[in-house]
Formats: C-alpha cells, structure tokens, sequence
C-alpha cells in the first residue's frame, strides 16, 4: 500500500511590526516600507536594519516575520519564509499573508499609497513576489543578497517597478554570476535595476543603506 499526499486549507496567524513617525501634522500621509528578513531571522531583527536607513524615520516601517518559526540553538524563536517541501502551496500562502499585511497597514496607518518592499537574503524572494502578486501598486523594490525566484521570473512582469540590487563583494552564496543573471533577466523584462556592488559580505553595510536611503528617496518622490 502506498499512502495518498493530501492538502487542506487552514487559517494561521502572522506576525509583524509596525512602526510609524510618532509627530505627523494634520492630514499628513507618509509612505510606506514593508520589509521581509533572512532565513533565521525575525521581525524585530528586521526593523532594527529598517531603522538605519537614511530617511526612515520620515516614512512608515513595517517588518514582516515568516510564518514559520522555529528554535535556534539557544532557545530563541526564529523564523524562515519556506522550505522546498509544499513550494507552491508556501509561496502562495505567503503571497496572501503579505498581500492582507500591506491592506491592514493601508487602513489603520495615515499612508498615502506610496510602496516599497525591501527583502534581505531569503527575504529578497518575498520582495520580489510581493511586487508581482500582492495586488498593491509598489513603487520601488529593494533587494540585498538574494535572488530572482523562478516563478517571478515566468510571470508577465509589465509595470514592474524600479529595482535596487545590492550585493557584497565577497558574498558566497549571492556570487556574481547569480547577480549577473537577475540583472540581465530584469533588465530583458523592461525593468528599471540598479545593481550596486559593495565592499562586504552577505550583510548590511553603511553603503548600502545610504544608496537604499537614496533609493527610496527617488522612488518616493516620483510617485507623489
């Protein structure tokens, strides 16, 4: 006898941090910045790197933590985004999960439509899909150390927006060959990427956060 894979839909819970200027004047909107952490991470690890972009504290933040939380060695509750295990079912249950984030955010947050989606190393992935299948108009995408996923890469990615492309000079796992491909694939689509090059490693550096800041800056402005 062989046993027969099946699948059911249940509703889980995620979780994410928000974080908005504390002094707005009246009426004001800002934009917002919706991030997705690495493979172990967490949320709080991930609003701590938005923080340090230049500009942040104009804008809204949000971290989006993985709906898959598991133990590190010393106890602590980590997260990672999916496994190859169920590929599919995962990306589109986290497609929704971000997609029911940023209208959460547009409803109880003084936001004025202006979206960008920042994914560092595992988390670039979710950067990426988010842009193509949220449904939410995105204006800027940021990535750092991670790779274009292949079904994003087989989508009609017409209105895609601009893309920051950011990698370390001794990165291992994001070589220059990985990113030699994501840039030739976007730029194929008709897509505004900016790869930048950095002294470092698979990590955030100050030059990296300053060209997001300006970035983002940019992206921000043309869409006011």
């Amino acid at each position: 006898m062989s046993a027969e894979l099946r699948h059911v839909a249940t509703q889980v819970h995620g979780r994410y941090l928000v974080e908005a200027p504390a002094h707005l004047p009246e009426a004001a909107a800002i934009p917002l910045l919706v991030g997705f952490h690495g493979y172990g991470e967490t949320a709080e690890k991930h609003l701590t790197e938005l923080r340090k972009i230049p500009g942040a504290p104009r804008w809204a933040l949000c971290a989006v933590q993985a709906l898959h939380p598991f133990y590190n060695r010393t106890g602590d509750v980590i997260a990672g985004w999916m496994t190859r295990q169920d590929r599919d079912l995962a990306i589109a249950d986290n497609v929704r999960y971000v997609a029911a984030v940023i209208a959460d955010l547009q409803q109880t947050l003084p936001v004025d439509g202006r979206l960008a989606l920042l994914g560092f190393s595992q988390g670039a992935a979710m950067a990426y899909r988010a842009a193509a299948g949220s449904g939410h108009r995105c204006h800027g995408v940021v990535v750092l150390g991670g790779d274009v996923p292949p079904e994003v890469n087989a989508q009609d990615l017409t209105g895609f927006p601009p893309v920051l492309l950011g990698r370390g000079s001794s990165e291992e796992w994001y070589d220059a060959a990985k990113m030699e491909h994501d840039v030739e694939l976007l730029q194929k689509k008709g897509i505004d990427v900016r790869p930048l090059v950095f002294p470092g490693g698979h990590e955030w550096t100050n030059e990296f956060r300053a060209a997001a800041g300006e970035f983002l800056r940019e992206v921000f402005q043309a869409a006011s």
